[in-house]
């Protein structure tokens, strides 16, 4: 075997494997500290709480534009509500 074979079946295939994620893991480790990656872990996590409240406030947003927009129509058009409105009336007298 040359070493380019084995370089390549070292590589190839299982990347992520629980021994080689423990390396890396193990190596970071060594490189920052634990003091290091616990502010990083925290940064990381106040990030994704972040984008996770921005994304839910856009959809209320979304919501209450459509809201709004519901709410204008019907003032621009009240027949349409009192058409539903007895609509609903006489259905409800046909089953009584």
């Amino acid at each position: 075997m040359t070493i380019d074979q084995v370089t390549s079946s070292a590589f190839a295939g299982n990347f992520g494997s629980p021994t080689q994620l423990i390396i890396v893991l193990i190596i970071v480790l060594i490189l920052f500290g634990g003091k290091r990656l616990r502010s990083l872990g925290s940064d990381l996590g106040n990030a994704i709480k972040g984008f996770k409240d921005s994304m839910s406030k856009t959809e209320a947003e979304k919501e209450e534009e459509a809201k709004q927009e519901a709410q204008k129509v019907l003032e621009q058009n009240p027949t349409h509500t009192t058409q539903t409105t007895n609509v609903t009336a006489d259905k409800t007298e046909h089953k009584q």
